[in-house]
């Protein structure tokens, strides 16, 4: 078991057979442009540079330490959906590979995070039966991204820093992996959360496409 925090609210998805788990949490940031264009290779090298710091703060606050490996899925914008994903490969002091793989829905106000926890072994089924969860589900009218007005808040970042400060929050935040590990203490009962429960909260800003 190793360590992950984020900030914020988390709601988290487990697969009904427990080979996967995901958190969700929306953060009311502004709108996003998503005019950038995204270059993996020196995101990559960014997101190694800040190991260092990020591990000082992880044996602070007593989890072990991570290292950024590489991409396992290097981060593509959909300009359509408006959903921006990648998937980072990273390993603990004792190698063990852990891959993350995270989905940024841009709405008008704010972006929606979902994080995939995997194994690499089943890293693509993993994917797919996490994107067969989240399929048709929408922001709300008045809260999706083409409905952007002047006047709008604005966020003061593009899609680079969503990758980059992604996994800077992940990495250094306090919170997330204490909440976690107490959940595999509890052999996954107390913090179990069904779809219906998990997309309650979600339909707060989004709804679900019936058709």
């Amino acid at each position: 078991m190793s360590g992950n925090l984020t900030s914020g609210t988390t709601n988290i998805l487990v697969a009904e057979d427990d080979s996967w788990w995901a958190t969700f949490d929306f953060d009311p940031s502004g709108y996003v442009k998503d005019d950038e264009k995204i270059d993996a290779d020196a995101l990559l090298k960014e997101l190694k540079s800040y190991d260092e710091a990020a591990n000082d703060e992880r044996v602070r606050l007593g989890l072990e330490k991570l290292y950024t490996d590489s991409w396992a899925v290097a981060p593509k914008y959909d300009p359509v959906s408006k959903h921006l994903e990648w998937a980072l490969k990273v390993r603990s002091a004792n190698n063990t590979e852990t891959i993350n793989y995270t989905v940024r829905l841009l709405g008008r106000t704010g972006v929606m995070s979902a994080t995939l926890v995997s194994d690499p072994e089943n890293l693509d089924k993993n994917i797919q039966a996490f994107k067969k969860s989240i399929q048709g589900f929408e922001y709300n009218t008045g809260q999706r991204y083409t409905e952007f007005k002047a006047g709008d808040k604005v966020a003061e970042y593009g899609l680079a820093a969503l990758v980059v400060g992604g996994v800077a929050a992940v990495a250094t935040k306090k919170g997330f992996w204490a909440m976690i590990a107490a959940f595999f203490a509890a052999t996954w009962k107390f913090i179990l959360v069904g779809f219906a429960a998990l997309f309650g909260f979600i339909g707060k800003i989004f709804k679900r496409n019936k058709e």
